[in-house]
């Protein structure tokens, strides 16, 4: 007598209650994890920005010593000029493109007021524009992440501070009045 075989109907596979659950264990997970995820976004960011900060003081440092007759830059596109003559400016062209911008998550302006007996600069700015001093900024476009502001002056240190030191707050050269030293 011959067997007949019956085909099976296997059931392979994953049912919906599977996958609903699969899908909201991942929502889960991507839930705690974004709080560090923006953790470490801020702190990569402000990290970006002491850095630049740092690439500012390095460039003014330079700017009085060879092109400015001891007097510092007021402004960022002074400073991405090359000197006459000169090949490479003494800042980067994405940091000089105006009186502030914005990178990675910061916005960085740089101030400082003119002498009227200042010399003029190897660079082709006018006697009377360069200053004694400067005060270079990096404020937060998202407080979340990044909770901290930043500063410099004419001293070349970096000062940290939970507010802006736009205003008057930092000085173009000396210590603030508030703020930590960064080292």
């Amino acid at each position: 007598m011959p067997v007949m075989k019956t085909a099976g109907r296997g059931e392979s596979g994953f049912t919906l209650i599977d996958l609903l659950f699969t899908a909201s264990l991942i929502c889960t997970l991507c839930t705690m994890a974004l709080p560090s995820l923006y953790r470490a976004r801020g702190a990569a960011q402000s990290a970006s920005a002491v850095s630049t900060l740092r690439v500012v003081n390095s460039a003014q440092l330079s700017f009085a010593v060879a092109c400015g007759s001891g007097f510092y830059s007021p402004d960022f596109p002074t400073l991405g000029m090359a000197p006459v003559g000169g090949v490479t400016a003494f800042l980067p062209a994405e940091l000089a493109t105006g009186a502030s911008y914005n990178k990675q998550g910061y916005s960085f302006s740089m101030s400082g007021s003119p002498l009227t007996g200042a010399p003029a600069t190897c660079n082709g700015r006018a006697s009377g524009y360069t200053s004694t001093g400067y005060v270079a900024t990096a404020d937060p476009l998202d407080f979340t992440g990044n909770p901290y502001f930043y500063g410099t002056n004419a001293d070349g240190t970096i000062y940290q501070h939970s507010s802006t030191y736009n205003g008057g707050v930092m000085p173009e050269s000396g210590k603030p009045s508030v703020g930590v030293p960064i080292k």
